[in-house]
């Protein structure tokens, strides 16, 4: 299932609410380079795909805009590993 996840770009992050509960995928955008800072995803909406869409949601943006990306949470590495479409994205 694939989200339609918020860009907020006032605030420079991501963000999905599922059952009431706030996750959130947190970045810094300075001459033309997204560094991905946070992934947050609670417990309580776990192990749904949240983060992976989040992830997917940032990286498909810096794409469309030509940002690069700097990975600084290790979530988004470890995505960025297993999805190699995007390892052309690292600045």
């Amino acid at each position: 299932m694939s989200r339609a996840v918020e860009h907020n770009l006032a605030q420079q992050r991501f963000e999905w609410t599922e059952d009431g509960v706030l996750s959130v995928l947190d970045y810094r955008l300075q001459n033309g380079v997204m560094a991905i800072t946070h992934t947050g995803v609670p417990e309580a909406v776990g192990g749904r795909g949240i983060a992976a869409d989040l992830a997917k949601a940032a990286l498909d943006t810096a794409r469309e805009q030509g940002w690069g990306v700097r990975p600084l949470c290790s979530y988004v590495a470890a995505y960025m590993k297993r999805h190699p479409e995007y390892l052309d994205l690292v600045a």
